[in-house]
């Protein structure tokens, strides 16, 4: 999770002790970590172990869980029948300030699915980053922190815009979307499109 149910409870003023609202709360926090990611074209959290496939013609792999630790593997499908074979591929480049995998030459043709397997995102809050790994910048955090603050603050109301006039009041619904300080934020961590 983006952020931390504690961090959130304390944003809010609601004690440690008090879990009534736990549940909807690590929702809230779930859901805007799928947002966030919509948002961004990116996976945040880390994974030992993250797979990302390509088109087998391309020189640079903009892997979608950065930043990149380590890669492991290259394999490529030709045909399913076959499924995915090991390559050997050890001229790759790591491009941390670009967030790119450099191949000297393509593993195979656009009819053809690369596959690398590597380490790569960042450790979220509440674990200690490892060698070589980088935490969740503090500032995605408290975006977390603040869209899921948001959406609680206006549970009864989410998705509802009203007029209220002499003659009544008319609810319809509206489009929820972030808030444009958490889009600002965000708008640092968008991953190339492919």
């Amino acid at each position: 999770m983006l952020c931390e149910l504690l961090t959130l409870k304390t944003r809010l003023g609601l004690a440690e002790a008090d879990v009534v609202d736990d549940a909807l709360l690590t929702s809230f926090i779930l859901a805007a970590g799928g947002r966030f990611a919509k948002e961004c074209n990116r996976v945040f959290d880390y994974s030992a172990t993250a797979t990302y496939e390509f088109r087998a013609d391309a020189f640079d792999v903009v892997v979608d869980r950065f930043p990149i630790v380590s890669v492991a593997s290259f394999h490529l499908k030709t045909t399913e029948a076959e499924g995915f074979v090991a390559q050997t591929v050890t001229d790759y480049v790591v491009n941390a300030p670009r967030n790119i995998i450099e191949l000297p030459s393509c593993l195979g043709t656009s009819r053809e699915i690369g596959r690398v397997t590597f380490a790569g995102g960042y450790v979220l809050p509440g674990s200690t980053p490892g060698a070589g790994q980088t935490a969740l910048p503090d500032e995605v955090a408290q975006a977390c922190v603040e869209q899921c603050a948001y959406w609680f603050q206006n549970k009864a109301r989410l998705g509802l815009g009203s007029v209220s006039g002499a003659g009544g009041a008319i609810s319809q619904a509206v489009n929820l979307d972030l808030l444009p300080p958490v889009l600002a934020v965000l708008k640092k961590y968008e991953r190339w499109r492919n």
